[in-house]
């Protein structure tokens, strides 16, 4: 019986989703956002065209972005399955770590804490490393072009969503958020 991959994967996702959205239940209230129209231009419309080209169904069968980018091998598939799950988890440490202070959008909160511990010591924007290793990791599973569009998709969404978080919290934390920079790199840790 061959490994069910496209089921692990939908699950992994609604798992995050639904912890997502328990999660999001208990956060300080708001100081400053985004207006609307530009989050959703900016991140809501990138991640919905994203899932589209994730989609398991065939709608993208016979063209382009159907053709694969890496062999149907099951090795190849487990290790974007792995992947995906790994980022999944580091994205949710990530969001357990940030406690009250998470926002799904660009906002500074009330009583706004800078947070440097747990995977916050690894990269400025854990959640973000986490999605994309699971985009990326989504992308190695499906061996599509699609995958590695989608994934170009969030990564350049989150790319401008994290250069307006980190004015914000220059403008938040002035001096500390700067050392923060000097000492933790925004995405891949070590590296970027």
């Amino acid at each position: 019986m061959p490994f069910p991959t496209q089921s692990v994967l939908n699950a992994s996702w609604i798992l995050f989703v639904a912890y997502w959205i328990w999660s999001a239940r208990k956060v300080k209230n708001t100081r400053r956002t985004e207006p609307a129209v530009s989050r959703f231009l900016k991140y809501w419309l990138p991640l919905l065209l994203a899932a589209l080209l994730l989609e398991p169904g065939r709608l993208y069968e016979g063209g382009v972005l159907a053709a694969r980018f890496v062999p149907a091998a099951g090795w190849v598939v487990a290790l974007g399955t792995l992947m995906t799950a790994a980022g999944l988890l580091f994205a949710c440490w990530a969001r357990h770590v940030l406690g009250n202070n998470w926002s799904a959008v660009v906002q500074v909160k009330q009583d706004h804490e800078l947070i440097e511990s747990g995977p916050y010591g690894l990269a400025r924007h854990p959640i973000y490393t986490g999605l994309l290793l699971a985009f990326l990791g989504t992308a190695v599973a499906l061996g599509e072009w699609r995958g590695l569009l989608a994934f170009a998709i969030v990564a350049v969404s989150f790319w401008y969503k994290l250069r307006l978080e980190e004015r914000w919290m220059r403008e938040q934390f002035g001096a500390a958020y700067t050392d923060y920079m000097r000492r933790v790199k925004a995405l891949v840790p070590g590296v970027f």
